[in-house]
């Protein structure tokens, strides 16, 4: 008859998680469980949603325009970014809100070590333009070519 209490509290728990919003410790646990579970070394991603949901797509190389249709980024994912992976072994990312290989417009950088960064709302481009569904492109570049603008 122990087991029926836990059963029931197990229940009620579950319930409630499905009615009350996931707090940020639980969404930022999303990132984590792709970071840990699913992301594959050297590639960077994107997701349409915040805290990592939505996957747009991945990469271990550069691509210049996301809406070209050319390379892993497609028109669907061309300025729609919420959030960012980095599962780097070397370089950092370098995300623009511009297109071309001039490499031109604001710039954000995600460091390997940082890892994610969750919601690209609070953000901003070099330029000062807002991060969250601008990125058009990105690159793969070292630490110094960052400054400071950083994605947190």
């Amino acid at each position: 008859m122990r087991k029926l209490p836990a059963v029931l509290t197990v229940m009620a728990m579950a319930a409630l998680g499905t009615v009350l919003p996931l707090s940020t410790a639980h969404a930022a646990s999303a990132c984590d469980s792709a970071w840990d579970g699913g992301a594959t070394p050297t590639y960077m991603y994107a997701y349409d949603g915040t805290y990592c949901t939505g996957f747009l797509g991945k990469d271990d190389g550069s691509d210049s325009n996301w809406g070209d249709g050319i390379g892993n980024y497609q028109a669907s994912a061309t300025n729609k970014a919420s959030s960012i992976l980095n599962k780097g072994t070397t370089l950092e990312v370098q995300f623009f809100n511009g297109t071309g290989t001039g490499w031109t417009g604001g710039y954000i950088c995600l460091s390997r070590n940082e890892g994610f960064a969750s919601n690209l709302a609070d953000d901003e481009f070099s330029s000062g333009a807002t991060v969250n569904n601008a990125i058009s492109s990105h690159r793969w570049v070292v630490y110094t070519a960052c400054g400071n603008n950083w994605a947190a």
